[in-house]
């Protein structure tokens, strides 16, 4: 395993990074991108796509430009496949980011959403919003 430090996002983080690129979310990304490895699996990558192409998005971001970030999203992202079954969230969907952090060594796990928040820290991961993230990490150098 790598010594770089590995993160995970949340599929409405890091939507909400490609909808507002300046927003705390994107800021998050684009430090975690820039610091170490974004994990995926096909199951969030999946997720991700679908939720993407969302009419509704259409209104912020081109379908094109939509297209655009998931590529480059997938060529900067490094791809875990989870070992091990995690069946611990309320809600069920989310259970695949914490097989993905666990699976991929994670040191954190990126998230707004409060069945994820609410298992912080979880086997040793930290779930926190993006800017808690932000605040976390503001004093480390970048590489």
């Amino acid at each position: 395993m790598s010594s770089s430090t590995r993160y995970v996002f949340d599929t409405n983080t890091v939507v909400s990074a490609v909808l507002f690129e300046h927003s705390t979310p994107g800021q998050a990304l684009h430090r975690a991108l820039k610091r170490g490895e974004v994990l995926v699996s096909p199951s969030t990558l999946e997720e991700l796509a679908e939720v993407l192409q969302r009419e509704k998005f259409a209104r912020y971001v081109t379908a094109a430009e939509r297209e655009e970030f998931l590529e480059a999203f997938v060529e900067r992202a490094t791809f875990i496949e989870p070992t091990e079954k995690i069946r611990i969230c309320r809600d069920a969907k989310d259970d695949k980011f914490l097989e993905l952090a666990v699976s991929g060594g994670a040191a954190y796990l990126i998230s707004g959403d409060n069945d994820l928040r609410s298992l912080n820290p979880f086997r040793g991961i930290a779930i926190v919003t993006a800017a808690e993230f932000l605040a976390a990490t503001s004093g480390e150098e970048d590489v």
